[in-house]
């Protein structure tokens, strides 16, 4: 009997070996002529990064493309893994909804996201997209302006404090720029407001905070990033009560507003009944994310307050740290780079007077044109989601080369934005080179890609333009912005989930006099 059992259990394992041999071998056969760094058996590529930094595995990536090709593998183990910078295979990835299914590592994100628009696929995703991009129409986001100006208000308290007691090292801004648009987006998403500013040891910002680290260390660290380890640490538990945290928050609010809006509807009807002026039926309230979700509808019924929380949460995860990034990196490259400040101050005087107490609003922000170009300069250096992923479902060819099931799709906007064939002298700050009055040739649209491309787009694009127009034009008018450090050097890059320096970008500000 034992012996049998043996013979079961080695005719097994001889099976399951020979599936796997027979996978590999086809995947290696198929994708023989796709470039690659030399690699080990078994392990793949994966030597390459042991023992670097979180800092050191885009230069790695970046110089793997330099010298291998545009478009190359890699082998984590037997992951098969695909970079591409090539231009026409970046296009063929992006522009269709073929290939619309996020990489492997976005499901790091489900467990607060769950099937938010982020990460959703197939029907459930094109149902949700066509739902939510009224959200962002012209007329509502006008609305959240009002929400822009008075969180950056904010901010300049903060600030001014801060500069009250600097150094000659100066400080570091990230801390306040990232709870100032903590408040910005839960007041838009939610419609109302969690003080992060005033109050940045509150349980919301800290479980914000604790999911933060937990996605970028679940990313990176191989302890944390397989599901059989990662439940047994106690990041895993931190994790738990911060979902708890976040997830019960939400859908208070929910609950609580779809109450407000039944007992408006009531009250409305009752008014009716009596002839009685109904104007003032219900306080007037600016309509945020939340009340549009509550009004939409998928296949004549309407949202679930789940359906509704798994978005309002993707919303705050997508208008949050990559805002904060943007801004950050914004402040540093306008310090470095003192005429593009200056250019920058005389326009905000040109549109909004010097004035400092004039409130900032839609019409005026569409009339920031040099600002805006040096913000979509900054996306291009510094893009704050530096790797788009993307995972193929069924064998394919692309531009002639075989990419087999189950690949992941890598797209790196920061290497992209970086490539000289594509942005001559791509080191240099040139805002001029986004406008499209001066630029000679009209530019690849998959060449530029902070925000994605194609059907899969970032839907808040707008909302994000308008949010850091806001914030940089109100600090700029308030104070003079200077670098602290060595402004030849350019930072060390952690190309996380979220693009950041390596150190802090310390700065000195002064009281803007005109």
């Amino acid at each position: 009997m034992f012996f049998v059992l043996v013979f079961i259990s080695v005719t097994i394992w001889l099976a399951i070996l020979s599936i796997y041999l027979f996978k590999y071998k086809h995947l290696i056969d198929v994708t023989k002529n796709i470039p690659s760094p030399p690699a080990l058996p078994i392990i793949g590529h994966g030597h390459y990064f042991i023992g670097k930094t979180p800092d050191q595995y885009i230069v790695q990536i970046m110089d793997f493309m330099e010298t291998h090709g545009r478009t190359i593998k890699i082998w984590l183990g037997p992951e098969l893994n695909m970079i591409m910078s090539d231009i026409k295979d970046v296009e063929m990835i992006l522009s269709t909804t073929r290939f619309n299914d996020k990489a492997g590592e976005y499901k790091m994100l489900e467990p607060w996201l769950q099937e938010g628009l982020l990460v959703s696929r197939g029907r459930k995703w094109h149902k949700r997209r066509k739902v939510i991009t009224p959200a962002f129409h012209f007329k509502i986001l006008d609305q959240f302006i009002e929400v822009f100006d008075k969180e950056s208000r904010i901010l300049l308290k903060n600030l001014k404090k801060e500069s009250e007691m600097q150094t000659k090292h100066g400080f570091d801004i990230y801390n306040w720029i990232n709870l100032c648009t903590l408040d910005t987006i839960c007041e838009s998403a939610m419609g109302v407001s969690i003080n992060a500013q005033t109050n940045a040891d509150s349980e919301y910002v800290r479980a914000v905070k604790t999911i933060s680290t937990v996605m970028h260390k679940r990313m990176f660290d191989i302890l944390y990033r397989f599901d059989l380890t990662y439940k047994f640490t106690k990041l895993a538990q931190e994790e738990k009560k911060a979902l708890n945290v976040l997830h019960s928050f939400t859908e208070k609010i929910i609950v609580q507003r779809r109450e407000e809006i039944l007992k408006a509807q009531e009250n409305k009807t009752k008014s009716s009944e009596k002839n009685e002026d109904i104007t003032d039926v219900g306080a007037k309230r600016k309509m945020a994310f939340l009340d549009i979700l509550l009004q939409s509808e998928v296949d004549g019924k309407p949202l679930t307050n789940l359906d509704i929380r798994e978005e309002v949460d993707t919303f705050m995860f997508e208008g949050h740290d990559t805002t904060s990034s943007a801004i950050n990196f914004f402040f540093y490259n306008i310090a470095i780079n003192p005429e593009c400040q200056r250019k920058c101050v005389e326009e905000i005087v040109s549109v909004l007077g010097k004035d400092k107490n004039t409130k900032v609003t839609y019409e005026y922000l569409n009339q920031l044109h040099y600002i805006e170009l040096c913000i979509k300069e900054t996306l291009r250096l510094f893009p704050s989601v530096p790797l788009l992923g993307r995972k193929v479902l069924n064998e394919c060819e692309i531009n002639g080369k075989t990419i087999p099931a189950g690949t992941n799709i890598g797209i790196s906007p920061l290497h992209l934005g970086r490539m000289e064939e594509l942005f001559p002298d791509p080191n240099s700050f040139k805002p001029e080179r986004f406008d499209v009055v001066t630029s000679a040739e009209k530019m690849n649209p998959y060449a530029y890609i902070p925000f994605s491309a194609g059907p899969r787009n970032c839907i808040g694009q707008k909302f994000a333009m308008l949010e850091i127009k806001t914030v940089v034009a109100n600090v700029l008018r308030n104070f003079e912005v200077e670098f602290v450090g060595n402004a030849e050097i350019p930072p060390m890059l952690i190309a996380e989930l979220i693009l950041r320096p390596k150190d802090p970008l310390m700065f000195k500000m002064t009281p803007r006099v005109y």
